[in-house]
């Protein structure tokens, strides 16, 4: 067995205490992966960190795309690990951007708080089905992915478009893909359908940061009012 990771040939056929493992070790590192996320977030703040749409989009598609791309290539050392880490400094440090905005709102803080809430109420209720159950939810994959490039060709469309109702109607949509895929990336993990804690914590984090973000821009679009 590797360090971090079961070789691809035994995929779908680890016993039950070998994908435990890989569970408990997903979890801790999502969970240390939190860390860097308010560390550059609270930065962010700080530093009133800002980029123009249009420019922001090209600098966090090369960011993203190439810190994702440069982790799963070392998913089997532990530069993965400190890859990771980075990567979710950078997403804390993208987010402040949204965070800046919450907090001029009245009911900001609460907001923020409502959102994170939320999302760790869906976490705990997807990953109770997907542990529980045991069922294989693999047969959603297609129909999530589609969503989600469907969703994010619309969204760029809506830099330049800037409708609030498709903006609205995008992160209603993005709330169901991010919980359904949290569904599907915790069973692939119970299932042994992936068997590296590294690529499996980086899919779920990116799974809790959308919740998260669009929980966020729903509660503020819907019960919110800008002191600016």
């Amino acid at each position: 067995m590797q360090p971090y990771g079961i070789p691809a040939g035994r995929a779908g056929t680890l016993d039950s205490v070998s994908r435990n493992k890989v569970l408990r070790n997903t979890y801790g590192l999502l969970g240390l992966s939190m860390i860097p996320t308010a560390i550059g977030a609270m930065l962010g703040i700080s530093l009133q960190f800002h980029m123009s749409p249009m420019m922001g989009l090209l600098v966090f598609m090369g960011v993203a795309f190439g810190s994702m791309f440069l982790i799963e290539k070392n998913k089997n050392n532990s530069m993965g690990v400190v890859l990771l880490l980075g990567f979710t400094f950078f997403m804390g440090l993208w987010l402040s951007q949204l965070l800046q905005v919450a907090l001029r709102f009245p009911n900001g803080a609460q907001s923020i708080a409502l959102a994170a809430g939320g999302t760790g109420v869906t976490f705990l209720a997807m990953s109770t089905i997907a542990t529980v159950s045991k069922r294989d939810f693999s047969s959603l994959g297609k129909f999530l992915f589609i969503g989600l490039i469907v969703a994010l060709v619309a969204g760029i469309a809506n830099i330049w478009l800037q409708l609030p109702a498709l903006a609205l109607t995008l992160s209603a949509a993005m709330v169901v893909i991010s919980s359904l895929y949290m569904l599907y990336d915790v069973s692939r993990v119970v299932n042994g359908g992936e068997t590296n804690y590294i690529s499996a914590a980086l899919a779920i984090y990116l799974d809790i940061y959308n919740l998260f973000q669009n929980l966020l821009f729903l509660i503020l679009s819907l019960t919110g009012n800008s002191r600016d």
